[in-house]
């Protein structure tokens, strides 16, 4: 019996953590990022989007272009969330940020 697992069995696992590593850095940054800059923001993320698509394409790794491909979609998805951000910090969830007087 063979107690050494294969590395390709691994893949999938390793992409599931990134993915949930991708996913939790986005939803502090979306957070921190409405709160500095608000919800025009959004373009840094569509920016960000489409260079990490065009990376996945790009690269001829399986795993690093997944990893790519999941960062881009994360991205995408991250946008929308920008706008609901917006919207729960009208409600009151998250504190919104002072304007400073001059």
């Amino acid at each position: 019996m063979n107690l050494i697992i294969p590395h390709c069995y691994l893949t999938g696992l390793a992409l599931g953590l990134f993915t949930f590593i991708i996913i939790g850095i986005l939803h502090i940054s979306v957070i921190k990022i409405e709160y500095y800059c608000g919800s025009k923001s959004w373009y840094i993320f569509l920016g960000l989007t489409i260079i990490s698509a065009i990376i996945s394409l790009i690269i001829q790794n399986f795993f690093i272009s997944s990893l790519f491909g999941i960062l881009s979609f994360a991205l995408f998805w991250s946008i929308f969330e920008i706008f609901k951000q917006t919207k729960r910090v009208k409600k009151g969830w998250f504190p919104k940020k002072n304007k400073k007087k001059h």
